[in-house]
């Protein structure tokens, strides 16, 4: 009896039809696990480029949203032009051709970022490193889903389901990367594993394959293509997709940048993102779709109360307040993306336009927004735009719309005019404007009325985003590195930058009678005279007889420029050309003025400046520590190699660790030990009295290649440090998630 090819893999595939349930999921599941454990995996490959700014993660989300669009079409033209036999055939020969280019890593080429261009750059080396197989990887769950459709296995009706499996798969991803996966595995070791779990899949896969080519069927899409979808119906599951995956980054931006720059927070909104799909594309969903509507207003509320300087002090709760609102609203949005969401079908053409959605929402909050608003007005703007577009907001034409929005323009009137007529708020009342921005949030949900709760918290959003109780702005401006504010406190004595809710330094411009403050200003916060940085400095410099050149890494206001002496040569080191422009102004700032006119400013990653540089450093301070927003990669074993490169036999490294959220001095402690040095450190708390000169807590250490090299500190408060059990981090492995359990438990 003559056995063709396609009967045998009839033969084949027919028993094996029943453990399509379990190997498809299976492919799912880890197809989805790769796709998204190689996001924070090369994000954090990446870190070491561009200073470890959390706009990577930003530019890496709109990378990994556009090449899910360009997988998700790939599958969609596929799935239309050729059955699942044959289409898994050209599948799995993409998969090989992806294969030959790993073990993933950062591609030729992409060694030295640019001074302009970044977002580009950025995008260029992504694409170049990991686009083939992400993309790869992007199209293998909608293709699964439609071969599952076709297999003819009874539970094939509802391919949908499997979307959550997926997406469940990213979570466990994403949620297994901070906790488990960097703390424990090194990153050479992750990527091995992650090889691995490829070649494991291409096999899953062709087990999948063999499933639907043997069951003889034309794709879902050939079969009964249905109805089309309209074009209103292709705009709302754009819209539906866009704003929550604009808000997946928005949210990230305004939560890691008083924390860390690291994949520890970068994947909680993602984590959350890719949850609601598992709660909500199911036959029953987790949570009541019309429950999440009526939640949609305090979630915006919520939005509200986050600015509140109630609340800022408080990371935890703010924390809290974001992630939940943005559950909420991603919940509300993939629920309505959910109901209406079209026949089988149209599967892949659904998911083509969701992830186009995705992509939209990615470039606006991710390239366009960093670049028209200079503060993160994209946030806000997604949230009220997430209001308009749920159900029942413009039922009953323009009469209505207008009729419902009346106790909504009436706030947003009022205070348009208040700013109008530049109403000044008194000083010390911050408390009593944070109560009454919350208590007018909280009637507008009351109002119940859709436009109403719009036009109210629209223009409460815009008043929390310019009136601070607490400061008097004086400019503000956006870089791809964060948002810088210099501001004023209310009693006018001193000047601030700010870089989120961190203070990178504070001059006094005024005296307590209000007149003007002259002459050469004296450095506030941690660098004043008598505090461990400055100590360092002197004993430094009388060990030595003279510093003959001093690099400075981190610049500020410039402050550090006020502790050098005639015949010293400074170099700062700024990563940010918007840092360095504010400083160099003598409108804003006076220590270079005053201090260093002649003070070079080299702009770039200083890892890399630092160990571009022909000169040799008798002390190097590193200032880049002081925001809660740390670059890991210069205090890694590497880094301090390329210190020390630069650092004569007696020379001292001076590291400025204050941190909130992070204990640092065992990271610090570890990396010293392990390259031969001595460390010591110290923490000093000015007195009550001292504050009142802006004086701030500071936590230092200094390192040296002998004791000797740092004079009279050791018998002068300072203590030699013990690393204990920790790891000193390298570039390939840095437990942060341990340091900021440290901070927290008081080790």
């Amino acid at each position: 009896m003559h056995f063709d090819g396609q009967v045998n893999l009839r033969t084949i595939s027919a028993p094996a039809l029943r453990f399509a349930p379990v190997i498809y999921p299976a492919a799912l599941f880890l197809s989805a696990l790769l796709l998204f454990a190689i996001e924070p995996m090369f994000a954090k490959m990446v870190l070491p480029r561009l200073g470890g700014a959390a706009a990577i993660w930003s530019v890496a989300m709109v990378f990994f949203q556009s090449a899910l669009l360009l997988g998700y079409a790939y599958a969609h033209v596929l799935s239309r032009t050729l059955s699942p036999g044959p289409s898994a055939l050209v599948h799995l020969g993409l998969l090989a051709i992806a294969a030959a280019t790993l073990p993933v890593g950062i591609a030729q080429g992409f060694e030295t970022a640019p001074q302009q261009g970044l977002e580009l750059w950025l995008l260029a080396l992504f694409a170049a490193s990991i686009g083939l197989p992400f993309i790869a990887l992007a199209a293998t769950a909608p293709l699964l889903q439609n071969w599952f459709a076709a297999s003819g296995h009874p539970q094939a009706a509802n391919p949908y389901l499997l979307y959550a499996t997926s997406n469940l798969g990213s979570f466990v991803a994403l949620m297994t990367y901070p906790f488990i996966v960097e703390p424990l595995l090194t990153l050479r070791t992750q990527i091995q594993l992650w090889s691995l779990g490829y070649f494991l899949l291409m096999l899953l896969i062709v087990a999948a394959a063999i499933i639907v080519a043997g069951a003889g069927k034309r794709s879902i899409n050939q079969a009964s293509p249905g109805t089309a979808p309209t074009t209103t119906e292709r705009a709302m599951w754009t819209v539906l997709a866009a704003i929550p995956a604009g808000l997946v980054i928005a949210v990230t931006a305004a939560i890691s940048v008083d924390l860390a720059a690291a994949p520890f927070l970068w994947v909680l909104p993602l984590s959350l993102y890719l949850l609601t799909f598992v709660a909500i594309f199911r036959e029953r969903a987790w949570v009541a779709h019309s429950l999440v509507l009526k939640l949609m207003p305090f979630a915006a509320v919520a939005l509200v109360a986050s600015a509140s300087t109630m609340v800022r002090p408080y990371f935890g709760v703010l924390l809290v307040m974001h992630l939940a609102s943005f559950l909420v609203i991603a919940l509300a949005c993939h629920g309505e993306l959910y109901r209406r969401r079209p026949v089988t079908a149209r599967l892949t053409e659904f998911y083509l336009w969701t992830s186009f959605g995705g992509m939209i929402g990615g470039i606006f909050a991710g390239l366009i927004a960093p670049h028209i608003f200079n503060g993160v007005a994209e946030y806000p703007i997604l949230v009220l735009a997430a209001l308009l577009i749920m159900p029942g907001a413009f039922d009953g034409g323009l009469r209505r719309l207008v009729r419902q929005s009346g106790p909504g323009l009436a706030l947003a009137a009022l205070i348009l005019a208040i700013f109008w007529l530049h109403v000044r708020i008194p000083t010390n009342t911050a408390l009593p404007v944070d109560i009454a921005l919350i208590v007018l949030s909280g009637l507008m949900v009351l109002v119940r009325r859709q436009p109403a709760v719009f036009f109210g918290l629209a223009a409460l959003a815009f008043v929390t985003a310019k009136l601070d109780p607490l400061f008097a702005p004086i400019e503000q401006v956006r870089s791809f590195f964060g948002v810088h504010r210099v501001v004023e406190d209310r009693s006018g004595q001193f000047r601030l930058l700010m870089h989120g809710t961190t203070a990178h330094g504070a001059e006094r411009v005024r005296n307590a009678d209000g007149t003007p403050v002259t002459g050469r200003p004296e450095p506030t916060t941690y660098f004043y005279f008598g505090g461990p940085i400055g100590d360092a400095i002197v004993a430094a410099r009388r060990v030595q007889g003279r510093l003959a050149r001093v690099a400075a890494v981190g610049l500020g206001t410039g402050s550090l420029a006020c502790h050098r002496q005639d015949g010293e040569d400074w170099t700062f080191f700024e990563l940010d050309p918007q840092v360095a422009r504010i400083a160099r102004d003598p409108t804003l700032f006076h220590f270079l003025s005053e201090c260093g006119p002649d003070i070079r400013i080299v702009l770039g990653d200083a890892r890399l400046t630092l160990a571009a540089s022909l000169e040799h450093y008798d002390l190097i301070v590193l200032d880049a520590f002081s925001s809660d927003a740390i670059p890991v990669h210069l205090l890694t074993r590497e880094a301090f190699a390329g210190y020390l490169a630069h650092l004569p036999a007696h020379g001292v490294i001076v590291l400025h660790i204050s941190n909130r959220h992070m204990a640092l001095r065992g990271p610090a402690a570890a990396v010293g030990l392990a390259e031969g040095l001595v460390a010591f450190g110290k923490l000093q708390v000015p007195p009550v009295m001292a504050r009142e000169d802006a004086r701030a807590a500071s936590e230092v250490v200094v390192f040296a290649r002998d004791v000797k090299d740092l004079g009279e500190l050791p018998t002068q408060g300072w203590t030699p440090l013990e690393p204990g059990s920790r790891v000193a981090w390298t570039d390939d492995y840095a437990n942060i998630l341990g340091a900021v359990l440290d901070a927290k438990l008081g080790r």
